[in-house]
């Protein structure tokens, strides 16, 4: 495998705003070093999961949706997947693509896509995405089920990171969903950290933001980019576009097309809806991947 092992393997990164705590007469941050917590553990349940992740899939709507939006969206030129994750998506890319760089925390995850994907035109990086950087910059960025794993306080810094990877004229696709069932949510509805389980029922926290359509779409204009974000049938929504200040993604808006009853299970070539969620890798994928969840979901 042409992977390429990066500095940490795993996320780092440290919160905006902090809490304060008085031991010993000192004060010293804590959110940070939560965070910094939280993120190894995601990191440590995409690598505990990777052997079992493509026997995840849930049977929900609109993933058959997201797969033809890509087909739309032509990912040409060199592209680069954030938090690939086993490779769910990078076969997909690779059909139109020149090349492909799949970046995840994982290494796992890695070895299972570049044994799906081959590498003769991929290369796999194992990285922390909260602290790598690109050594070029690339047509498009495709980020699969990875932007739900990224912390809130991460979030403009991800985006830093995504622009820096880009072409004057460069492209972004993503795919995600807000999909968390009760059971999973630990701390409450209002928390972005959830508790999820492997198959041999150890449990793990992990960062599961439910962003909304149109309040992302939003954040993403006050950032400076020009995406539409769109909804499917089911819990999936996908965005397209690039930095506002061009004029190419108007001239590329992805044509939004409702699945019918037939597809609207699956995601193309009869891939299961449900691992639309990548694992991530950069912490994502980092998931990093996480399974797109930077590895998962």
């Amino acid at each position: 495998m042409d992977t390429e092992p990066d500095q940490a393997p795993h996320g780092r990164c440290s919160a905006a705003g902090s809490e304060t705590a008085h031991q010993g007469g000192d004060m010293r941050s804590t959110d940070g070093e939560e965070l910094d917590r939280l993120l190894d553990e995601q990191l440590a349940y995409y690598r505990a999961l990777a052997a079992d992740y493509l026997n995840q899939g849930l049977d929900l709507p609109g993933g058959g949706e997201i797969a033809a939006a890509l087909d739309a969206f032509q990912p040409t030129g060199s592209v680069l997947e954030l938090a690939c994750g086993p490779g769910v998506w990078t076969g997909q890319l690779l059909r139109y693509a020149a090349d492909v760089t799949a970046v995840d925390a994982s290494p796992e995850m890695l070895a299972i896509a570049a044994a799906r994907a081959g590498r003769e035109r991929a290369r796999f990086i194992q990285a922390d995405l909260f602290t790598w950087k690109p050594d070029r910059r690339y047509d498009v960025v495709f980020i699969g089920f990875w932007l739900s794993h990224v912390p809130a306080e991460r979030f403009e810094s991800f985006w830093s990171l995504v622009a820096d990877c880009l072409t004057p004229e460069g492209r972004v696709f993503f795919a995600d969903d807000a999909y968390r069932t009760p059971d999973e949510l630990v701390e409450g509805p209002s928390s972005s950290t959830i508790r999820r389980q492997i198959p041999d029922g150890t449990a793990y926290r992990l960062v599961k933001v439910p962003h909304q359509p149109g309040d992302l779409d939003r954040r993403l204009r006050e950032l400076g980019w020009d995406i539409k974000v769109t909804t499917t049938a089911g819990p999936f929504y996908w965005g397209a576009g690039s930095r506002g200040n061009t004029q190419h993604e108007r001239a590329r808006r992805v044509p939004v097309r409702r699945a019918t009853h037939g597809d609207s299970r699956s995601s193309h070539h009869g891939q299961p809806a449900a691992l639309l969620t990548c694992a991530a890798a950069g912490p994502a994928s980092a998931s990093t991947s996480f399974a797109s969840r930077g590895s998962a979901a």
